[in-house]
């Protein structure tokens, strides 16, 4: 098993923030070209990627990286992996909405060690280690103390790349609406998840996300006291990309309970 020492935990915390910067390059966020109809990667995404993955090849040489912005069929994930999204929040980035994320995770054999989610306009720093506990920018954080689906504050997505999906994601947004105190629709499934693990948000839905989407988030909210699966109470895939269900531990199983009855 990868041992992640103090040292190293720090450093990547610094690399991460360092990257970070780059979103508030304008010039760079303006350079954008269409990965599909609604699908885009921007300067700042390349940029990013480019940085850290150097960052970490010379802090981890032995770490495989997977990136949002390149091919990662030969990543072995018996191995440690980093799992890298840039720019998770892209389309915000293009729009200059300011909420975007770097979203940093290391995964071994399955299972998260090191989650990290920077949002370079607030300055927050959430971070997780397995076994340690949540925090932001050092201070631990928890899930809220929601426990029933009527007293949620619930975040979905959209997906526009899967807008075969819209009449589902609005069956289930409005049963959501419906039963909670309302709706919210960030963007960033990395910052939607890091809120929950603050205890912002009580749920968070969203269909065709990938590994670098949630792997970091998904540790947060699970060492911040929370639970994260599939729709149908799996465990996300960490190389394929999964939907993803995510609440306080008393609200998880009425989340899936509405999911199955918008479903049906």
């Amino acid at each position: 098993m990868f041992q992640l020492s103090d040292l190293l935990f720090d450093q990547l915390c610094a690399a991460v923030r360092e990257a970070g910067a780059l979103f508030s390059r304008r010039e760079l966020a303006s350079q954008a070209r269409r990965k599909g109809p609604t699908d885009f990667v921007t300067a700042v995404d390349t940029a990013v990627q480019d940085q850290l993955k150097r960052h970490l090849a010379a802090l981890a040489p032995e770490v495989q990286f997977m990136g949002e912005e390149q091919d990662n069929s030969g990543v072995d994930f018996s191995g440690p992996v980093w799992i890298l999204d840039p720019v998770d929040g892209t389309t915000n980035l293009l729009h200059d909405l300011r909420h975007s994320a770097v979203s940093l995770a290391l995964a071994e054999k399955g299972r998260v060690l090191l989650g990290v989610v920077y949002d370079p306009y607030s300055g927050e720093l959430f971070t997780a280690r397995r076994g340690q506990g949540a925090f932001c920018c050092g201070r631990p954080i928890h899930v809220s103390s929601a426990a029933a689906l009527g007293e949620c504050l619930c975040s979905t997505g959209t997906n526009p790349s899967c807008r075969e999906l819209a009449d589902r994601t609005f069956r289930r947004m409005r049963l959501l609406y419906d039963r909670c105190h309302d709706i919210r629709r960030i963007g960033a499934a990395s910052l939607e998840l890091s809120y929950l693990a603050a205890g912002r948000l009580d749920c968070f839905v969203e269909h065709g996300l990938k590994p670098w989407d949630y792997a970091a988030g998904m540790l947060l909210v699970r060492e911040a006291g929370g639970v994260v699966t599939t729709p149908e109470g799996g465990e996300p895939s960490l190389s394929q990309g999964s939907e993803i269900a995510a609440a306080t531990a008393p609200v998880h199983p009425q989340l899936l309970a509405a999911l199955r009855e918008a479903d049906r």
